[in-house]
């Protein structure tokens, strides 16, 4: 039997079923059993046996991605995908999955954020995720540049810096949906007749995506209108009226 962490969490047994409905039609024809569980901090464990174990887990690591799991894992310039767990002072925490053999999370230092996001300018960290729409629980890339055990440190992947440099030249707003299925954002969407408004959905992680909004469409007026739709949802703006970074701490 293999155990893999996948690098998705689930915030209920619903989501927990999607993904178990989801693997199950992609090996209907393979002899496997799988079991499926929430596990800590709520990554999605699922148990793989049988005949064709080996292809299913493979198929699982190349199409879903797994945690590391282990502290050793941690190579010095490794690049991982996590979720934001928290968002104080000085520091981003990024939950990427590792709990072996104690949970760890790494972080990413304010002094970081500001070299690859605002050009080595001081701001506060606040005041940096507002303008780039991180809150905690969004999915982030990370390079490691520290694997020491008490001093897991980060900064922002290229692929990140490139992805929230290439929303601000967009100059769109983004409503960003945390704990929601892309069926629920869609059907959302044609409840509410939005889709002339929102010109693409892009997709986070399983469960969390970003609505572009067309030119001239303010994301925050959008919540109330799909709110009463998602209401487990988690929402937060990415505003292109808060693009120009002034001021000090």
């Amino acid at each position: 039997m293999t155990t893999l962490t996948l690098l998705v969490k689930a915030w209920n047994d619903g989501q927990l079923k999607q993904i178990e409905e989801l693997l199950k039609v992609q090996f209907e024809e393979l002899a496997v059993e799988m079991k499926f569980l929430i596990s800590k901090n709520k990554w999605v464990q699922v148990s793989v046996s049988g005949e064709d174990e080996a292809v299913a887990s493979s198929f699982i690591r190349k199409e879903i991605g797994v945690c590391p799991v282990s502290l050793e894992a941690l190579g010095t310039g490794k690049i991982l995908k996590g979720y934001v767990t928290k968002i104080d002072n000085q520091q981003l925490q990024v939950d990427v999955g590792v709990f072996e053999p104690t949970i760890n999370q790494v972080v990413v230092p304010l002094a970081n954020l500001q070299a690859q996001l605002v050009g080595g300018r001081e701001g506060s960290l606040k005041k940096i995720s507002k303008i780039y729409g991180v809150a905690e629980g969004l999915p982030i890339s990370i390079k490691i540049t520290s694997n020491e055990t008490e001093n897991l440190q980060a900064e922002l992947s290229p692929e990140q810096v490139e992805k929230l440099h290439s929303w601000q030249h967009s100059l769109l707003d983004r409503l960003i949906v945390l704990r929601v299925s892309k069926e629920l954002v869609l059907l959302t969407l044609e409840r509410t007749r939005l889709e002339r408004d929102v010109i693409d959905v892009e997709t986070l992680g399983m469960f969390e995506y970003a609505l572009t909004c067309k030119l001239g469409t303010d994301a925050t007026g959008l919540i109330p209108r799909v709110g009463r739709y998602m209401r487990n949802a988690v929402f937060v703006v990415f505003s292109a009226k808060n693009l120009d970074f002034l001021g000090e701490g």
